[in-house]
């Protein structure tokens, strides 16, 4: 029987380039549409500016337009599409700062947003993190940018709005709150730890896309053996880019003291018996629906492990207050 081997190799080769050359196309049609949208709203800011023009047209260009362009060369010129044109021109006044990873369905998404600053920290961190454009609408929908932005300085939102955000220590992976909407728990349900767990596991992907970039899973009730006891972590992590494990423990309801002394115990043992080679110093993240700060300061004070407690909610944060608060950061 004559060796396929070979043509096996070819087959696969041909398929290789397909792919590669579908996807470099589809990148490539996607730039030149977010271009040729861009100039759109460059036309439409233009004729608007015009002062005898705005005059005769005034607030209803954009209806006017929408049809005149749809009957002339068909779908895609909806208002909402020609009013999304018509910003993005606004908010990127120079062409070469839009990203060439980024579709118009990213774009469409992003400048729903409220201010620049929201903006520029969407675009910037979503080109960063590869995401979908159903990734993006998730990270809109939980107030990402307020969450980050809110446990930062003036100097720190501003930063991190123009450039988006680095994993490049700890803290940078921590979030409070944590936000699991996903999971469709009533906020009035009386669930168990186990079960706020096993939800978390069956929405793995949503929860590590919430944790944010780098975390890869290990494994539920992590089983560690002293002196003939028996503890299990909930949740054991491995982040790529810290290089370290990142333990999460998982709390029903308020955080006590005694969860946090037994994370530093968990910390301590994962640092000597679990870390090879090359592995830096675990993390640990004790998570709760409440927390009381007084208390957690002085549980955490002089622990030289890297121990942090933030809070979770089973629900969408409150936009307007949370826009309030930022806006109170930034004026001061």
């Amino acid at each position: 029987m004559k060796d396929l081997s070979p043509y096996t190799g070819l087959i696969k080769q041909i398929g290789e380039l397909l792919q590669a050359g579908r996807a470099q196309a589809g990148r490539a049609i996607n730039t030149i549409l977010v271009q040729t949208y861009w100039q759109i709203g460059q036309h439409i800011v233009e004729f608007e500016q015009g002062g005898k023009a705005k005059a005769e047209y005034g607030s209803e260009l954009l209806v006017r337009l929408s049809k005149d362009l749809t009957h002339s060369y068909g779908k895609g010129f909806g208002r909402s599409n020609l009013f999304y044109m018509r910003k993005l021109y606004q908010a990127f006044p120079n062409s070469g700062t839009l990203s060439h990873h980024l579709g118009w369905g990213h774009y469409y998404e992003i400048l729903k947003a409220d201010n620049d600053l929201e903006i520029s920290f969407y675009a910037r961190q979503c080109e960063k993190e590869n995401w979908s454009v159903r990734e993006l609408k998730r990270q809109m929908k939980s107030m990402l940018f307020h969450r980050l932005a809110l446990s930062k300085d003036k100097a720190g939102v501003l930063q991190i709005a123009a450039q988006g955000t680095d994993v490049q220590k700890p803290a940078d992976i921590i979030k409070d709150p944590y936000v699991f909407e996903f999971l469709g728990i009533p906020q009035q349900y009386q669930y168990k730890e186990g079960e706020l767990e096993e939800k978390l596991i069956r929405n793995l992907e949503e929860f590590l896309l919430e944790l944010g970039k780098g975390f890869a899973f290990i494994g539920r009730q992590y089983k560690i053996s002293l002196a003939n006891r028996h503890f299990f972590v909930d949740l054991v992590f491995y982040h790529r880019i810290l290089k370290c494990f990142v333990l999460l423990d998982l709390k029903r309801g308020e955080i006590e003291h005694h969860d946090i002394g037994q994370m530093n115990l968990y910390l301590n043992y994962f640092a000597k018996e679990e870390n090879v080679e090359g592995d830096n110093p675990p993390i640990g993240i004790v998570l709760g629906a409440y927390k009381d700060h007084i208390l957690v300061e002085y549980a955490t004070e002089n622990i030289s492990n890297q121990l942090f407690v933030s809070k979770y909610q089973l629900y969408l944060p409150d936009k307007a207050l949370l826009s309030a608060e930022l806006e109170k950061l930034l004026e001061g």
